[in-house]
């Protein structure tokens, strides 16, 4: 037994090499010329083979380095080259000799402080192999190699030494080609900056243009039995990864890396050694397996924060700005002042709920021309607005506060602010507008979780890059944007219920995401209308249920729940849920879905079972067996459409009954519908 930090690492350890073959020891000659290795998961259903071989065009020339993916027997990537391009030396991937490999098989269980389940198993076989090049400069570097049973992955780790010290990266060269022209559901950000907020669309391969950027994840349907992903995992110190069409080799897509801000000619500034990120091609069956998969963050370091046990999930009201200051009810001035913050302070109270998000403008106006607003003083708010009488206030209702703060601000005052916010008895911030994933800003990532760390606060990313399975080794992470979500909703019609069906197998697969549910102001497909974005009271698109399901169905240890007190208070439909609902999990399973058109998701808290189902414009009845709790007899509350649902979106049918594993729950779902169980042991 191991533990490698209190609460969140290792519970029980097994890591044992079982097989070590080392070559060129002592006076043994490099491996020369062709040759492929291999290495298996441990069920046996993931392969990966990575040669040394001399293809014709499309390839590079030369003899060079190549790895394959087999899922099942099935080949699921085709021999795709590898390689690093640095500004000033030769490109490393060609003319390479194999000095040394190894392999081990890693075994064990660790501790999610939250998330989407508990005990996280990390079971996979790992290759190590050392080449070297057989010509000057005589550079060496590893590959390494992991193969889980729900998908694989590698990274490029260059060691210490002569011929390669200090280095600047100008791109990666590692190409997933796949065997056929596979439908994909792929984000186009733009570029390389962005908040990456868009749709995954459906779309071929082939319709990529040469000249875009895509974001990770793409989801890619191989057949209707094999579904992959492209990802990738623990991202530090080095530039976030895209991709491309490669227009010379069909179905093919390259690594694309982000460049540096201070530079644009080079994406990483370093010196050995060096690992990059893994990069992750997940594997299953079916789209659910996906999203039930711990491979992001078993390619993490473990646990850096010894004691977790300050670490809170929850949800939290947030304030005046989505809901446009709709406050009927209100007596004052809604805005950025204490009497808003306190009448969405006794929301969270009233509710039990665990936050309050004190959002912009707290400090000031965050922008001036456009910009991060040069004058403003993280560590002082304005005269409407005091922090300290807030926490106070906050305290004595079983709340606690988190403070929005623009990254450019935060990264001028970062040790003397997160110091002053402890004092102040804050619980975590929200950081917002980085826009960008260059090995700078990956950095300033960590950077700030490391000092949060140290003063006892809790992050939320926003306008963030998508996750890359960094909350294991910094569980104060709870969880971060890059997704659109539903603030879109106020100037857009782009949030429809397709768009939702469809990131929990995208954007969902890297980690948890704040879309920031909740609005019960539902309106179906005719009726929505976007409101503008600073008008009050904006519209969501589906019923009351499809937002009460998205609770379930969304993992985010931290649920910001978007909509304002009135809006609860004067439409009290399923209130009842979001006072009960948890926000991480003992065990997830995903019963069943498709891309874009419907989900069902359960997700167990101690004894008790949440189950969300989801759909899109389409109605459906679904079927939910409950196979998966153990014998007895339970209790199931449900929240359903009604049959009018389509005349009267707000509106929730609730009923209980009394259930046992071998039973089906049939649950009708109107258009852009949704339905909830809970199920509680008798």
């Amino acid at each position: 037994m191991s533990l490698l930090g209190c609460g969140c690492n290792v519970a029980i350890s097994r890591i044992g090499r079982f097989a070590t073959l080392l070559l060129a020891l002592g006076l043994a000659d490099f491996v020369y010329g062709r040759q492929t290795v291999e290495v298996a998961s441990p069920s046996g259903q993931v392969k990966v083979a990575v040669s040394l071989d001399e293809r014709l065009d499309p390839y590079p020339c030369g003899l060079r380095l190549y790895y394959s993916v087999d899922f099942n027997g099935r080949p699921v990537i085709l021999d795709s080259p590898l390689g690093l391009e640095f500004l000033d030396q030769p490109p490393l991937g060609g003319s390479l000799a194999l000095k040394a490999r190894s392999l081990q098989h890693i075994e064990q269980i660790w501790q999610r402080v939250c998330g989407k389940s508990k005990d996280v198993l990390d079971r996979c076989n790992e290759l190590r192999l050392t080449y070297q090049e057989i010509t000057a400069p005589l550079r060496r570097f590893d590959l390494v190699v992991r193969a889980y049973d729900d998908g694989a992955a590698f990274r490029y780790e260059l060691p210490s030494q002569r011929s390669l010290g200090r280095f600047r990266l100008v791109s990666e060269r590692t190409w997933f080609r796949f065997t056929g022209n596979h439908t994909i559901w792929v984000a186009n950000y733009g570029g390389f900056r962005s908040s990456q907020e868009s749709e995954f669309v459906r779309c071929r391969i082939s319709d990529l243009s040469q000249d875009e950027v895509y974001g990770v994840p793409i989801l890619v349907q191989i057949d209707d039995g094999l579904w992959a992903a492209i990802a990738e995992a623990d991202l530090q110190d080095w530039a976030g990864m895209h991709l491309g069409r490669l227009g010379c080799s069909p179905h093919t897509l390259v690594t694309l890396l982000a460049p540096r801000h201070d530079d644009p000619r080079v994406c990483v500034i370093s010196k050995t050694p060096r690992a990059s990120p893994w990069r992750v091609i997940m594997l299953g069956k079916r789209p659910g397996d996906l999203i039930e998969s711990d491979i992001i963050e078993n390619l993490n370091p473990p646990c850096m924060i010894q004691d977790t046990s300050w670490i809170r999930p929850g949800k939290a009201a947030w304030d005046w700005w989505w809901s446009g200051r709709y406050a009927p009810d209100a007596n004052f001035p809604v805005g950025p002042n204490n009497a808003t913050m306190k009448y969405f302070i006794d929301l969270a109270s009233d509710m039990g709920w665990q936050y309050q998000l004190v959002d912009w403008q707290w400090y000031g106006p965050p922008f001036a021309a456009g910009k991060p607003n040069p004058d403003c003083d993280i560590t002082r708010s304005i005269t409407d607005i005091n922090v300290p009488e807030l926490v106070e206030y906050a305290k004595a209702r079983s709340v606690r506060l988190l403070l929005w703060l623009h990254w450019f601000h935060a990264d001028r005052q970062l040790q003397e602010a997160f110091a002053l916010y402890r004092r102040w008895g804050v619980a975590g911030v929200k950081i917002d507008f980085m826009d960008r994933d260059d090995q700078e800003m990956v950095n300033f990532y960590h950077r700030v979780l490391k000092e949060a760390a140290e003063h006892r606060l809790v992050v939320d990313f926003h306008g963030a890059y998508k996750p890359t399975g960094t909350r294991r080794t910094w569980p104060n992470l709870l969880t971060q944007e890059g997704v659109m979500g539903n603030e879109y909703n106020k100037w857009s019609a782009r949030v429809t219920p397709g768009h939702c069906l469809t990131i929990p197998f995208t954007r969902m697969l890297t980690g948890p995401m704040d879309f920031t549910p909740g609005g019960f102001r539902n309106a179906g497909r005719s009726g929505f209308k976007a409101v503008g974005p600073d008008a009050p009271a904006p519209m969501v698109m589906g019923t009351r249920c499809f937002q009460l399901a998205m609770l379930v169905v969304y993992e985010s240890p931290l649920q910001v729940l978007c909509d304002s007190p009135y809006a609860y208070r004067s439409s009290p439909d399923g209130l009842d849920l979001l006072r009960i609902v948890p926000t991480t999990w003992d065990q997830t399973k995903v019963i069943h879905g498709q891309v874009g058109q419907f989900i069902t998701i359960a997700r167990r808290s101690g004894d008790q079972w949440f189950v969300g189902s989801m759909t899109d414009w389409q109605p459906r009845q679904l079927d939910i067996p409950l196979g998966f709790l153990p014998e007895g007899r339970y209790q199931a509350t449900i929240w359903a459409d009604p049959p009018d649902a389509d005349s009267r979106p707000t509106s929730v049918l609730r009923q209980t009954i009394q259930v046992g594993p071998k039973d089906h729950i049939k649950a009708e779902l109107a258009s852009g519908g949704g339905h909830v169980i809970q199920i509680t042991p008798l």
